[in-house]
């Protein structure tokens, strides 16, 4: 099946839309900011409500593909951009009052289905893993990278135990060869496992994810991602995160805490502002995570693993604060190897 025909058939489900709406009220109108794209099913969702525009961003450029339909049905309330969600600040002007600012961090049925792209460890597929606007791909940190840096990879970004093993493996098969597909690299990881063959998940999930959030800086991405968001939306607009794994998940609500904290922690490195109310950026939204509803789970088994997390501004102002970045330096600088 070809990448043309794997687009068409593979329908689209947004992620926890149901929950997403009634958070973000569109029934009352308002500009929107869809960082992930995708299929577009947040976005058409949102612009069905009338005096709704989206401006939406998305670095995959089949992607463009379906822009390209919401913006014949809606052509003066959408706007699409292919670029990276970091660049949001370079985007959208500053002056944009945005409602809700939305990222969805899970891969989109088009991506995963597309035996081409190799995201699935499922299917047989070249080593690509490339969202879009790439330096890298998985073929080339699997045959290039010492496997010392393999290892942290595999560890810190995959948390996978047996990281040395698997990066012992890679290095001798690639000696032979160069390793090219997916099958091959399942094969390694689970030669390198084989000691422990009581799996919860496929032995290779842990390994594809990290290669995957490496070559694409997806920590990087989301951490920038996040603070382009915030000094964009003003007082009472949202920041929406549905997130699908734990380095995700505990960088997003780092960021939200630490945001909106500072009035109880106040610290020494902090921007001197008059207004010490202003301090807190975000007001406390709920400790726990939204979960998908068992309904959606029944239709769509990949929502299972979703996590919602969102907060709300507190005021309009803005500050940088390097303290937040440092918690989070080991895994940031794991996504700056060179190849």
């Amino acid at each position: 099946m070809n990448a043309t025909m794997s687009l068409e058939n593979t329908k689209h489900h947004p992620v926890m839309l149901n929950q997403i709406l009634s958070i973000i009220s569109p029934q009352h109108g308002g500009m929107f900011i869809d960082c992930t794209f995708g299929g577009g099913g947040y976005s058409k969702a949102i612009l069905k409500f009338p005096n709704t525009k989206v401006i939406a961003i998305d670095r995959d450029k089949i992607a463009k593909k379906f822009a390209n339909n919401i913006s014949k049905e809606f052509p003066s309330r959408f706007q699409f951009f292919q670029n990276k969600f970091s660049y949001l600040n370079k985007i959208v002007e500053s002056h944009y009052n945005p409602r809700a600012i939305i990222f969805d961090l899970g891969l989109s049925s088009f991506q995963i289905g597309d035996s081409k792209r190799g995201f699935s460890f499922k299917s047989e597929g070249p080593l690509n893993m490339e969202m879009g606007i790439n330096r890298c791909s998985v073929f080339d940190a699997v045959n290039k990278l010492g496997k010392d840096d393999l290892a942290k990879i595999i560890k810190i970004l995959g948390e996978e135990k047996d990281a040395k093993y698997i990066a012992n493996e890679i290095i001798k098969y690639r000696i032979k060869k160069p390793i090219e597909k997916s099958s091959e690299l399942v094969a390694i990881i689970k030669k390198a496992k084989k000691k422990h063959n009581n799996f919860k998940r496929d032995p290779s999930t842990k390994t594809f994810q990290a290669l995957r959030i490496f070559v694409n800086k997806e920590l990087t991405e989301l951490v920038g991602g996040l603070l382009s968001a915030t000094k964009l939306l003003k007082n009472n607009g949202i920041l929406i995160v549905v997130n699908f794994h734990s380095l995700e998940d505990r960088i997003v609500k780092n960021f939200i805490q630490f945001y909106s904290s500072f009035n109880k922690n106040p610290s020494r490195y902090l921007p001197k502002i008059n207004d010490q109310k202003n301090l807190d950026l975000f007001k406390k939204s709920t400790k726990k995570p939204l979960r998908p509803e068992q309904k959606e789970i029944y239709k769509n088994v990949r929502s299972r693993s979703a996590k919602l997390r969102y907060a709300i501004r507190n005021t309009n102002s803005f500050f940088y604060s390097k303290e937040f970045e440092k918690k989070f330096e080991n895994y940031l600088k794991i996504e700056e190897l060179r190849i």
